[in-house]
């Protein structure tokens, strides 16, 4: 017998939080959170819901993002709802930076959308559907119903309350679905973090009473040691062969107690089955075997990236804080090179220019070709206070660390004038083994700093200047995690300058550390 085919979550790795689906036809459209970074809400289309492909990102003009240079990190665009009505999609989420509720719409997903439709009602997490009579309803976390004209963003009728939930804290990312006549109600509970669930109950009416699931909640991995953690914020798709599915977010801790989890909140599936009129889904494993009858995607995903900037637009996956004004950056003004500008002097502070993408594995590396007159270099970042930067100025290379209220250089080199190739590696820290019985072989498993001890990864410099790659630093990843930093994203890999311009031939980002043109991370 033949084993039964698997795909492997998260289904879209990296910081791509609080996913949303819809379907049109064959083709599933699915959005994430963005918060503080533009353009905003990323956009991505399959035929399978397992293979991804980004194909714009929904609000990508500043007419429809509304992020001032004070916005907060993890502040900004929460909890896209995305739906397909009447040949037209829907997109209502929530900028807490203003605190206004916003609708776009669009015929083509890819764009353009529209401009925003704003309104006022408490809470986050809209969510919009529509009844057997075209009545619109908009569902917020709390959790309560409206039934709007979302053409205009006008309250006909509400709040009318729902079900909150079995008791867990922060009902939340609440949606309604209309299915074999009977309305249901996806919640989840207990925060986004290891309390999270998935909560559901069910009604005749769209107004209520509600029947909670008897097996609430329908999904958890509270206390569980599975290897993903904190699933919840989910979204239910059906596929035309009328299997259903559930897309969620969850987290890859590493490292030992406590584990930290560095890449954000990440995009997950699991398959849904029906028993007595209930949505049952186990538990979600980083390999999940296929229901019956349903086949494995033929083209495997794309790990690796490169971009040498030939093209006349940057891609959709790169994202910058808050803006990217036009005099920042241009593409023309050294064809096939990116040339930033400076419009800040530090990335301690907002308003630094910034260029990056999504780390979206554990083991990867990152690198780029970079010359510059002024001061910039290659970052990683989750925010202003919390990132490590390799760094070239008035020929001097220079490591930095920002962690919290410290900002300490670690590393320094001479560099000549000219292009210099700069790379940052990622690397999971190997566990001590169960039994250490000597300082001695601490050291030799950990080094004298203990970093590979407990931390979930080793962050490494290196700077190639013709004479082959060279290794300048080698940090503690987990000062670069979300139980660090706090906030709901995750790590952003950029290219800046914070003095005059620099241009960058290339950029290289592979899954495996050791592939291409990345270099191995020293002991």
């Amino acid at each position: 017998m033949l084993p039964a085919p698997i795909f492997r979550n998260p289904v879209i790795p990296g910081f791509f939080p609080d996913p949303s689906v819809c379907r049109a036809g064959e083709d599933y459209y699915l959005v994430c959170s963005s918060f503080e970074y533009f353009p905003g809400v990323p956009i991505f289309h399959s035929r399978d819901l397992i293979s991804w492909r980004q194909i714009g990102n929904v609000l990508d003009r500043p007419s429809q993002l509304d992020l001032p240079a004070d916005t907060y990190a993890s502040r900004g665009i929460f909890a896209p709802t995305i739906r397909h009505h009447d040949g037209v999609f829907y997109l209502v989420t929530t900028n807490v930076r203003i605190w206004r509720h916003l609708i776009v719409t669009a015929t083509d997903p890819a764009g353009p959308w529209s401009e925003p439709v704003y309104f006022q009602l408490p809470l986050i997490d809209p969510s919009l559907t529509w009844d057997d009579d075209g009545n619109c309803w908009l569902t917020l976390a709390g959790t309560s119903n409206y039934r709007i004209d979302p053409a205009t963003g006008e309250v006909f009728e509400g709040p009318i309350p729902l079900w909150s939930g079995t008791g867990g804290q922060y009902p939340e990312s609440p949606h309604l679905y209309r299915i074999g006549g009977w309305w249901y109600l996806l919640l989840s509970e207990g925060g986004t973090h290891t309390g999270h669930a998935v909560s559901v109950a069910r009604s005749r009416s769209v107004r209520g009473p509600w029947e909670p699931a008897p097996a609430n909640p329908i999904l958890t991995h509270r206390g569980l040691q599975r290897p993903i953690q904190a699933t919840g914020h989910a979204d239910l798709v059906d596929d035309p062969s009328g299997n259903w599915w559930m897309v969620l977010l969850g987290i890859r801790p590493r490292g030992q107690w406590p584990p930290f989890h560095v890449l954000g909140r990440e995009t997950m599936l699991a398959p849904v089955r029906w028993e007595d009129g209930w949505p049952v889904v186990g538990p979600v494993d980083e390999e999940m075997v296929l229901p019956p009858g349903v086949a494995a995607p033929t083209v495997p995903a794309a790990l690796d990236v490169r971009d040498d900037f030939d093209a006349d637009r940057l891609d959709p996956s790169w994202i910058s804080p808050r803006s990217r004004p036009d005099e920042s950056w241009s593409l023309t003004d050294r064809p096939g090179w990116l040339t930033l500008t400076a419009l800040g002097s530090t990335l301690d502070r907002p308003g630094a220019t910034i260029v990056g993408r999504r780390q979206q594995h554990h083991d990867c590396w990152a690198g780029v070709r970079m010359e510059t007159t002024g001061r910039a270099g290659l970052t990683l970042r989750i925010d202003e206070a919390h990132h490590y930067d390799l760094e070239v100025s008035e020929g001097t290379a220079r490591v930095w660390a920002r962690i919290g209220p410290l900002r300490q250089s670690v590393a320094e080199c001479a560099v000549p004038d000219g292009p210099v190739d700069l790379a940052v590696t990622a690397r999971s820290a190997d566990p001590l083994p169960p039994t250490v019985t000597s300082a001695e072989q601490f050291t030799e498993r950990s080094g004298p700093l203990g970093i590979r001890a407990a931390g979930p990864d080793t962050v490494t410099f290196t700077l190639d200047a013709g004479d082959g790659p060279a290794v300048l630093a080698a940090l503690d990843g987990r000062y670069l995690s979300t139980e660090v930093a706090a906030g709901f994203t995750g790590r952003v890999i950029g290219m800046y300058v914070t003095e005059g311009t620099a241009a960058f031939d290339w950029f290289d980002y592979r899954a495996q550390p050791d592939a291409g043109p990345g270099p191995a991370t020293a002991d």
